[in-house]
């Protein structure tokens, strides 16, 4: 693979014909706020999970067109004095967010940038590209998760991603509940357990399967996890993964696990555990896999699968049935005035001027199941109206308010130091246990209010009045 990594030219080429005309316009510098948010929870769920942010700011610190792509853009015909211009180009914005991790929902700001209009134009495709995949793939995992309990997810997807997108979906499902991959790379640079146990095609290499047990487990005697369902998973694989445990236990290690990836796995994980059991092997644990997804996992458990280890591929890192998160990135400031986007689809004119999002907190300090938009600058409110219907508001006067953006970027350089990545899983089901059930079922979930404040109504309402005449 050309040495791949992300420039200045890992974005769309309109970002840059605009940014173009703004440098050459003289208009480069002015100040500019830009709103990143979604309009549908994907998975008809309840609430997504906003992932990805630690990763933009790490990258936005780094951003830079390296001599290549300012030779590159050249020979496509951008202007020299442009191209010029960028060779200093460093993103020098200040970046407003969400806490990784944090529950959201539709319509609702999830980050701001505030920069020059050049630099802030830039980076809008990296930004969409990072934030919109890593919250998909994070809320499937939470979903996952959900209904997983306390047994192990592991993230099994590297072979079935979409190219390089594996890594990040690894990042991404760990900051939903997963708690390990098979993905070596990714385990590697995020600091999380690899996992793995064989192939099918290591037991068909072996002229019986008791051999080829036996060397696996001499030369992996205290990571060792026997695929089982080769041949016949009850008549041959359980009986010589038993046979291989007690053999284990003579030279004082433990056999780890039995896999299952194949047949119906509630039926073959009863009669594995009873069959392990009645062997006194009751330590080792069973994992199952094979085309899993959440209604899958969920469905297991209702039968009472006693499954320890759930190993999810082409479901988490692809995401079905919604292929992607359909964030965007929306102008909200600009030249000192408050900017909107105008639409015959009342529910698509966007929220103008630099804002908050508080989020409402119930008596027994659980998600009432609502957030207000306001004004930057505006602190606790007392009512909050629907965004797009007039005649409806929510009375807050008595209701804890907690704010959601915070400053994580100053000058181009983040303010703190990244929380880890397993700080950020924690938080992500921190929050979780405060989002009440009836926005977390498959079928037909509560629908979360996201309102705004009456002064952002008002000056929404102001500029769509102007711009209509």
């Amino acid at each position: 693979m050309k040495n791949f990594s992300l420039t200045g030219t890992y974005t769309d080429l309109y970002q840059l014909s605009m940014a173009q005309v703004y440098f050459l316009k003289g208009k480069s510098n002015d100040h500019a706020v830009f709103d990143y948010f979604f309009r549908k929870i994907p998975f008809d769920g309840g609430y997504t999970v906003f992932a990805g942010l630690n990763d933009l700011l790490e990258t936005l610190q780094e951003l830079e067109f390296t001599s290549d792509d300012l030779e590159y853009l050249k020979g496509i015909g951008f202007n020299e004095q442009f191209v010029s211009h960028l060779k200093t180009f460093r993103f020098r914005g200040t970046v407003y967010a969400m806490s990784e991790g944090e529950i959201v929902f539709p319509n609702e700001p999830i980050l701001q940038v505030h920069g020059s209009i050049l630099e802030a134009q830039i980076v809008e495709t990296l930004l969409l590209n990072i934030l919109n995949f890593q919250s998909l793939i994070a809320t499937k995992a939470a979903r996952m998760r959900a209904v997983a309990g306390d047994r192990i997810l592991s993230d099994f997807g590297l072979r079935r991603a979409h190219g390089l997108g594996a890594y990040h979906a690894t990042r991404a499902a760990i900051v939903g509940g997963f708690n390990s991959t098979s993905n070596v790379k990714a385990a590697h640079d995020f600091g999380i357990p690899a996992v793995g146990t064989m192939a099918h095609s290591f037991v068909q290499s072996y002229d019986d399967e008791l051999a080829a047990f036996r060397d696996f487990s001499e030369v992996r005697p205290d990571h060792c996890v026997l695929l089982v369902d080769t041949y016949d998973t009850l008549k041959s694989g359980i009986p010589h993964a038993i046979t291989v445990a007690k053999e284990l236990e003579q030279r004082g290690h433990k056999l780890s696990g039995v896999r299952l990836d194949s047949g119906d796995l509630a039926y073959l994980s009863k009669q594995t555990r009873e069959m392990l059991d009645n062997a006194g092997l009751h330590y080792v644990k069973i994992t199952a896999s094979n085309q899993l997804d959440e209604y899958v996992i969920k469905s297991l458990l209702d039968q009472q699968a006693p499954i320890d280890v759930f190993g999810v591929g082409t479901s988490l890192v692809t995401a079905p049935p919604d292929a992607a998160l359909d964030g965007v990135y929306k102008l909200a400031f600009a030249y000192g005035k408050p900017r909107l986007k105008l639409s015959e689809n009342l529910k698509k004119i966007t929220l103008p001027d630099k804002k908050q999002v508080y989020r409402i907190i119930n008596g027994a300090g659980n998600f009432l199941g609502a957030d207000v938009i306001t004004l930057q600058h505006e602190s606790h409110q007392t009512i909050m109206h629907h965004p797009f219907e007039f005649d409806k508001s929510l009375n807050l006067k008595e209701l804890e308010q907690r704010a959601l953006f915070n400053k994580v970027m100053e000058n181009g350089r983040a303010l703190h130091e990244p929380n880890t990545l397993q700080g950020i899983a924690e938080y992500c089901q921190a929050q979780f246990k405060l989002l009440p059930d009836e926005f977390k079922r498959f079928q037909n979930p509560h629908i979360y209010k996201v309102g705004i404040s009456e002064k952002l109504r008002d000056e929404r309402n102001q500029l769509r009045n102007h711009y209509k005449k």
